[in-house]
């Protein structure tokens, strides 16, 4: 009978396990289900943001990008998953405490038979000196706590634990990386987006006077009152003043939602940049082997890269510990309810020694493996090191340029603006007098659309020689921050680097607009 409830189990448990495996189908999302995951993601992408209460300042901008943004979110929670793997390594060491229980059932009845063994030769006679018995039970139920130590999986999950220890340490050198890259993008960004904003109603309102101006001067060429060829010149440097505009127009309009992006902020939201005074530029700072060394010191690149060394150092450790001998330990009670046994309840304890003698030849192999390891990481670590000086050296030059040219900007605008306000002066009621001075003034506008473009390369350059030497401009802790208070410790951070090591730069104030 038991075997018949037995089989039938068997049977009736292989037939589920079919009929499971034959209804599994390739099941696509429903449109409703995609519809709620989109309105979920978009919910999720600017939850819990403070509101945009006012003009946005270059630090509030910062500190937006800093809390908001997603890419920043990202490597906190990689790095938070950092931690929380290594505290789950860490058990890996301890020993293992196995509990079972566990429930066999026999077909039929096990038993055994003894034949005796002939003196002479040392093997069995055929003589049965028993009948059958048996001294198990057909259905019996087991149970066992068994406490094991490994040495071999001790050594090996230490190792694996310093692992994940220097993985935590290399994801926060990544975090440090991507704040650095986003508060170099907000400074490229919020200067540009500035002055699209400075410069955006005087664009407008002079596009609508050279577009009337056009008009005008086909009139007076239609009328013969200007030469034919005063006309079309006329006409052509309006058309390239208009282009011009529009071109820088568009520039500098694409930073704005760019910066918008940055922030984090939904798309179409409306703010307004503070219109505030623009920060003196830092001068180019002279002692570039003080640069050099706070580079290969602070960049985050060569610490993730430091600390992969001591990663793969590990990896090597790993495979030698597997060739020594392997100790393991087990002790803990059992039971089992068969009623032939004497004691149903007992305890165990053993000790078991086993060695791979084979894995030995892997030894000289494993040092070499080693050793090449070492060179390749140093060598790494090395050219990484070159690449960031050379980073730092044309940082340096790139800055010193984009000083060069906001200076050359500027004494363009104060050209154009003196220009202009000749031609305001010395305007009459002629049409090409007229047009005269919507051609200088277009100059002049072109000019201070330069001059802001210039200083936006200027901010940039600098924002890329800071980043190359690897300073953290922010608190380690953002989430108990409110943005005020974050763009304030951001503001205080900056101003402490820039004062330990670089002074402002004296340069030309902007010009004036042209009365």
């Amino acid at each position: 009978m038991t075997h018949k409830r037995t089989t039938l189990a068997a049977l009736l448990g292989t037939s589920l396990l079919l009929c499971a495996c034959g209804s599994l189908t390739p099941t696509p999302y429903t449109q409703d289900e995609i519809r709620n995951r989109i309105a979920s993601d978009r919910q999720k992408m600017f939850a819990e943001q403070e509101p945009v209460a006012g003009p946005i300042s270059f630090h509030e901008a910062a500190a937006r990008a800093l809390k908001y943004n997603l890419d920043y979110r990202l490597k906190l929670m990689e790095s938070a998953l950092s931690r929380s793997l290594y505290d789950v390594s860490k058990f890996d060491m301890l020993p293992r405490l196995v509990a079972n229980a566990g429930y066999l059932s026999r077909s039929n009845t096990a038993g055994g038979i003894s034949e005796g063994i002939d003196v002479a030769t040392g093997k069995p006679d055929g003589t049965v000196s028993l009948r059958p018995s048996t001294a198990t039970e057909d259905d019996r139920r087991l149970a066992g706590l068994t406490l094991s130590w490994n040495v071999l999986d001790f050594g090996v999950s230490y190792y694996r634990a310093q692992q994940k220890a220097d993985q935590i340490l290399m994801a926060e050198e990544r975090r440090r990386k991507v704040v650095q890259n986003v508060l170099q993008d907000v400074r490229n960004a919020y200067w540009r987006a500035l002055g699209a904003q400075r410069l955006i109603n005087d664009v407008n309102d002079l596009v609508a006077r050279a577009s009337k101006a056009l008009i005008a001067a086909r009139k007076a060429e239609d009328q013969g009152l200007l030469p034919r060829q005063q006309a079309l010149a006329y006409q052509r440097a309006l058309l390239d003043a208009v282009s011009l505009m529009n071109l820088r127009r568009q520039d500098l309009e694409f930073a704005r939602a760019e910066l918008a992006a940055l922030m984090s902020l939904p798309p179409g939201t409306p703010f307004v940049l503070a219109d505030t005074e623009e920060p003196i530029v830092a001068a180019l700072p002279a002692d570039a082997e003080t640069l050099e060394l706070i580079a290969l010191e602070r960049r985050p690149e060569i610490m993730e890269e430091w600390y992969r060394k001591r990663v793969t150092a590990n990896d090597i450790r790993i495979a030698k510990a597997q060739v020594w001998p392997n100790l393991s330990l087990e002790a803990g009670p059992l039971y089992d309810s068969n009623k032939y046994l004497y004691n149903n309840n007992w305890s165990e304890a053993g000790l078991r020694l086993s060695f791979n003698l084979l894995k030995l030849l892997q030894w000289p192999a494993l040092d070499e493996a080693q050793a090449n390891q070492e060179r390749t990481d140093e060598t790494r670590r090395i050219a990484l090191s070159m690449a960031i000086l050379t980073q730092v050296h044309v940082g340096r030059q790139r800055y010193e340029l984009a000083l060069s040219e906001l200076n050359f900007a500027e004494e363009i605008m104060r050209v154009d603006g003196r220009l202009l306000q000749y031609a305001k002066a010395a305007a009459s009621t002629s049409v090409d007098s007229e047009l005269e001075v919507i051609r200088a003034e277009a100059r002049w506008l072109l000019a201070r659309y330069q001059r802001q473009a210039a200083y936006s390369n200027a901010q940039a350059a600098w924002g890329r020689l800071y980043n190359s030497i690897g300073y953290d401009v922010m608190p380690d802790a953002i989430e108990s921050h409110d943005i005020q208070t974050l763009a304030g410790e951001i503001r205080k951070t900056m101003a402490d680097w820039e004062k330990a090591g670089l002074r402002p730069a004296e340069t030309p104030a902007p010009a004036q607009a042209a009365g």
